[in-house]
Order: structure tokens, then sequence, then C-alpha cells
């Protein structure tokens, strides 16, 4: 009973979802400028890059190529990658789990080359560096 109950609250939340949130009516991926172009029930047209999301980011262009609109127009799939996309997160800016954006964001950020991130490090470096790891024994 408990798994029918379950069931019963993933439709509620499904329809109220429905009203609220556009859907995807169509999806392919745009090989002039390397972008997947997502067009919603609201006429928005979200592009975006795939090396920014989850699952599509070590992707070649064939890959990209076939891509699928769940029924409920909720999510995306790219069948040869078995990557799925969340239309509802993409729409808050969610290009894959909370922890793969973490890393993501991580890396962007140690990538950065701004001029307090250098004066930090010389900082860093006039006090000798890193702290050695200590050895295990």
């Amino acid at each position: 009973m408990a798994l029918h109950d379950n069931f019963e609250l993933a439709n509620q939340r499904a329809k109220a979802l429905e009203g609220a949130i556009p859907k995807a009516v169509s999806a392919h991926y745009d090989r002039n400028n390397g972008h997947i172009v997502i067009r919603l029930s609201s006429r928005l047209i979200v592009s975006f890059s795939p090396r920014d999301a989850q699952g599509l980011e070590n992707a070649d262009p064939s890959q990209l190529e076939e891509i699928e609109i769940s029924p409920s127009g909720f999510g995306i799939h790219f069948p040869r990658l078995d990557a799925d996309l969340y239309v509802p997160g993409l729409l808050e800016g969610f290009l894959g789990s909370k922890k793969w954006m973490a890393a993501r964001l991580g890396q962007i950020g140690g990538q950065s080359r701004s001029k307090a991130k250098k004066a930090a490090s010389r900082a860093n470096g006039r006090l000798g560096g890193r702290p050695k790891k200590a050895a295990r024994g």
C-alpha cells in the first residue's frame, strides 16, 4: 500500500508542476554554436553549452544529435549518453546535481587569476607556502 501512496503523491506533485512550470516542447543540438536548445511551452528558448551540463560535458557532437523529451515535458534524455536533465532544474540554473555543481564551481574558482588571489598566493609563499602533509607511519 505504501508504494501506491508514493505513486499517488508523485502524481499530485506532477499535476501541481504542470500549471506552474513550462514544459519542453522541442529540443535539439545546434552544431553551429555548439549549444543544446530547448523550446518551452511558455515560448521561452533555453540554450546552454553541453560542457556545462552533468553527463554531457565530455560528449561528442554526434552523441548530442538525438534528444528525447519525456511525456511530462519535464525531462530531456540523451539516449546515446544515457544522460537526463530536469527542465525545472534547468530553469533554476542547475545543470547537474548539487555535488557536481559544487565541484564545477570550485574548479572555476581554482582557475581564477584575480589580483586578490595573486596577492594571497605571494603572501602565502612568503610564509613558507602550503604546510607539508604529516608523514603517516
